[in-house]
């Protein structure tokens, strides 16, 4: 049978793993701190307003938004680099997110504060992201559990064979149906690999082991022909 094992922070190749997943037998880089907090499959911010320099961490795939104190009003929050020119309200339901899909330091103001936001890639040691080519090996050699995190819309439209649905923003209080799979080959996908990336951290955080992500979602998957169910 071929299977890693995860000891620590080093991935010990045992036998036959597929074209470079897990092939490393080094530690990863040191993680990163990640400002905010995840609430319902939104990374939330906490600002104040009056702040300068603000330096704000958040993964590629993150969809944020600002929580801000009710005397603050409706401040306009404006990074120039991505085209965003917004103004935020108070009430966290209702206000706007934003997705952050490339890597990269954004410059940002809202209200009188000012500072940047660093988008990094998602990395742990129980997790890895995996292009089209590796993932279909990888679930042809292991059998994993597959999980689709995007709408049932998107789902009905096409989706891989035996995945399991739960959207993204169900995900926190839908993990009990996950449980047994906590110590199992995990694969999660989306349509282009921003909301797998925030469903494998809180998979992550809730103390599952072993996660895949499709790096660029369903839609590579399509576009190099591998198999969709319709």
């Amino acid at each position: 049978m071929k299977k890693l094992l995860f000891l620590g922070l080093s991935i010990i190749l045992v036998i036959g793993v597929p074209h470079g997943i897990f092939a490393s037998t080094t530690s990863p880089a040191p993680l990163e701190p990640v400002s905010g907090y995840l609430q319902n499959g939104y990374r939330i911010l906490d600002i104040n307003t009056s702040a300068e320099n603000i330096h704000l961490t958040v993964y590629r795939g993150d969809y944020i938004k600002f929580v801000l104190a009710p005397s603050i009003g409706d401040p306009v929050l404006s990074i120039p680099a991505l085209s965003i020119e917004q103004r935020i309200g108070t009430d966290l339901s209702k206000a706007p997110y934003f997705k952050m899909k490339n890597t990269g330091i954004y410059p940002f103001s809202l209200g009188h504060a000012t500072g940047r936001i660093e988008v990094i890639e998602y990395r742990q040691p129980n997790y890895r992201a995996v292009t089209s080519k590796e993932a279909a090996e990888f679930i042809a050699d292991v059998k994993p559990l597959i999980l689709d995190v995007r709408t049932p819309a998107e789902f009905k439209r096409g989706h891989l064979k035996d995945a399991v649905l739960i959207p993204v923003q169900e995900l926190h209080k839908r993990i009990h149906e996950l449980a047994r799979y906590k110590n199992s080959d995990i694969f999660i996908y989306c349509a282009t690999g921003n909301r797998s990336t925030v469903a494998s951290k809180i998979l992550a955080d809730n103390g599952f082991k072993r996660i895949i992500n499709l790096r660029y979602g369903i839609k590579e998957w399509s576009k190099m022909k591998y198999p969709v169910i319709r």
